[in-house]
């Protein structure tokens, strides 16, 4: 591969949480009452890859904003606890294997369009902490993961890189950060267009 460094997605990329970040959101859901809100892992199959904001907007429409916004923060607070107190066995299979052998030639980075503190629980729970140089999130910038890409870009100093992600999201984010998209496509979306594709995690060894 003659990519220097390379930038992953998380959700639908290195791991599958939908059934565990349901989980979390649906407790914090019902201990303030909202049960009939309640969510499940296929509701999350295509908005996984959308910024928090606009996952408020789909799944919690009838909380006027910006409360569906606030109530979004306190699910995500409540995920991420659910996730930190999971064994996570979600991994896709080889991801810790291969990743440790892509860094012996490869600069390893992270961004998601996920809260903070997100990206940190992934890497812990696949044992990849100490194979990541990096990582930003829309929690972090605030902003479209394009914009997120190029900031960790120029955080880093990359200059030769891909965009490791699944979806129609990611895709336009490669676009919008003009770098290489590398189409994970066991993941859960098929984008309009790719530079590569894998349909394993461990494919990333046979470029």
């Amino acid at each position: 591969m003659r990519y220097e460094s390379l930038i992953f997605d998380i959700d639908g990329t290195l791991w599958d949480s939908r059934a565990l970040v349901a989980e979390g959101y649906n407790i914090q859901l019902e201990k303030e009452g909202l049960s009939h809100l309640a969510v499940n892992a296929e509701m999350f199959l295509p908005l996984f890859g959308k910024v928090m904001t606009e996952i408020a907007d789909i799944i919690f429409p009838s909380i006027p904003a910006p409360e569906r916004y606030a109530l979004m923060e306190r699910c995500m607070d409540t995920e991420n606890k659910h996730l930190q107190e999971n064994e996570c066995r979600i991994g896709y299979p080889g991801v810790r294997e291969t990743m440790e052998a892509l860094s012996e030639q490869h600069r390893l980075f992270i961004v998601s369009n996920s809260q903070k503190g997100y990206p940190e629980l992934c890497m812990e729970k696949l044992g990849l902490t100490d194979l990541i140089g990096g990582h930003l999130c829309f929690g972090d910038t605030g902003t479209s993961k394009g914009k997120t890409i190029r900031a960790l870009m120029e955080k880093y100093h990359i200059t030769d890189c891909a965009y490791i992600g699944d979806t129609q999201g990611d895709y336009e984010a490669t676009l919008e950060a003009e770098v290489p998209f590398i189409w994970a496509a066991y993941g859960f979306g098929t984008p309009d267009g790719y530079d590569h594709k894998i349909d394993s995690f461990d494919d990333l060894l046979t470029f």
